[in-house]
């Protein structure tokens, strides 16, 4: 017989099954009624249009409201979907960027049950004073201010309680959603991004390895010092709570309070890429969850910046092999070799068992030739770009069937979950603060000593 807790958790993996198979079916039956309504070789009716549109944004709201109900996992998902979720209707994004900056925390009470299991005390009986109210709320944890009996000011992260099993329920959820779009969507290696988000979940939920990570960060921007991170607090840190310093600053979207301080904003935007570029390209140990929450703002000398940078457990190392086969990418379009740059894609693990490579080369050579005569490479170019701009990148040569064919022939390397993620979240927040920014020129410093030591290597192997 089931106790209250496996209720709990069988209904919330039903209630979750009930919210995506309710949107999955509206739009099936939305197709069936183009099938029979949409002449072939003729436009789509207008009252077929309208009707897609007004689907769209019932389903976009259905989401939300799915997600802030069942939080956990799906809260980070709509995060990530926000931002990573080109594939989705517009109306989609707008709806889950909420969901960037008001998470709702969880009642006290949750947060004193990870103290009294951690430690066998309440809060209070640990610190000379605890917030009640968090200072920040996420998907798995939220963070209070607190101080030390020793007059110390601190932030102290904390785990929901139980939110383990929560999150072996969520991915069970995911992974009929994942075996249900491979039916629909001719894409390789879905499983791929699914153990990868796993594995993203499990690293979140060991504070002991973010406290890790966090101090590893830190010894690789120690001589970096307007790039800033929180201390461990080891006292009081444990695979459920961690504590650290308490660090002040604006957050890094709030422009209004960023102007007010002084500090300019094209610095600030030129900072936050040279230390990507730096943790990917040379340490190869980067942050893979740099949303806006994640960063803090303080005004250095005149109006130079300091970024505090919050939020370790997305900590990732990025492999070798990953990072060679981007460099043949970069050396292509700074070289205007599409060649080149397909020999990457294909170094770092994109081209499928079986793939039609003559399909795929020229796809890739038609593309980087369009984009060799893009002269705008700000961060914003992309961010301000519609459907149909973005869209005469594409090669408009191929059929439908082609196009299928195409997707099969593209797979999805392991570890690429982690870096696309990061990199498009940093280029969106880079164009919030400066749409205008050359980020390509920004990162050639970084970039350019590591592909002319790649050419040196390859001239003397030949």
């Amino acid at each position: 017989m089931l106790g209250p807790f496996d209720r709990a958790m069988t209904l919330r993996f039903l209630r979750a099954l009930w919210i995506f198979g309710v949107i999955f079916f509206s739009y099936v039956f939305h197709f069936e009624l183009v099938r029979v309504f949409q002449r072939k070789g003729q436009p789509k009716p207008r009252w077929l249009k309208a009707r897609r549109h007004d689907l769209d944004a019932r389903n976009a709201k259905r989401l939300l409201h799915g997600m802030l109900r069942l939080r956990g996992v799906f809260i980070k998902l709509g995060q990530v979907l926000s931002i990573l979720g080109g594939f989705l209707p517009r109306v989609y994004i707008k709806e889950l960027e909420s969901l960037q900056d008001n998470v709702p925390p969880h009642p006290f009470r949750h947060i004193e049950k990870t103290f009294v299991a951690a430690y066998g005390k309440h809060p209070d009986e640990c610190f000379a004073s605890f917030e009640r109210q968090p200072i920040a709320a996420a998907s798995l944890g939220q963070v209070h201010a607190a101080v030390m009996k020793d007059g110390q000011k601190v932030a102290v992260k904390v785990l929901y309680p139980q939110i383990r099993d929560v999150i072996r329920v969520d991915m069970r959820v995911l992974k009929i959603a994942v075996r249900v779009l491979r039916r629909w969507l001719p894409l390789n290696n879905l499983e791929s991004v699914h153990r990868s988000l796993v594995d993203l979940l499990a690293r979140e939920t060991d504070y002991i390895h973010e406290g890790e990570c966090m101090e590893r960060m830190a010894k690789n921007f120690a001589a970096e010092p307007d790039i800033l991170f929180p201390a461990v607090i080891h006292e009081w840190t444990t695979r459920d709570i961690l504590t650290m310093t308490y660090m002040d600053g604006v957050k890094i979207t709030r422009m209004e309070e960023i102007d007010r301080i002084g500090v300019n904003r094209t610095k600030l935007a030129t900072r936050l890429v040279q230390s990507f570029y730096k943790q990917l390209f040379v340490d190869h140990f980067f942050h893979a969850d740099p949303h806006p929450g994640n960063f803090l703002v303080q005004k250095g000398e005149g109006d130079e910046p300091r970024i505090v940078v919050l939020d370790f457990g997305a900590i990732t190392e990025v492999s070798e092999v990953l990072i060679d086969g981007a460099l043949q990418v970069l050396q292509g379009i700074m070289g205007g070799d599409g060649a080149l740059a397909l020999r990457g894609f294909r170094a770092m693990g994109f081209v499928a068992e079986g793939a039609n490579e003559e399909l795929l080369e020229q796809t890739v050579m038609t593309y980087f030739r369009k984009l060799l005569k893009i002269k705008d490479h700000s961060a914003g170019a992309f961010m301000r770009a519609d459907l149909r701009e973005l869209g005469e990148l594409a090669n408009p040569e191929i059929e439908r069937d082609e196009l299928r064919e195409l997707m099969r022939s593209i797979a999805y390397p392991e570890g690429w979950f982690y870096v696309e993620r990061a990199s498009v979240m940093a280029f969106w927040l880079v164009g919030q603060i400066d749409p205008k920014l050359d980020t390509m020129s920004i990162g050639l410093p970084y970039v350019l000593p590591l592909v002319l030591k790649k050419q040196m290597q390859q001239a003397m192997a030949g």
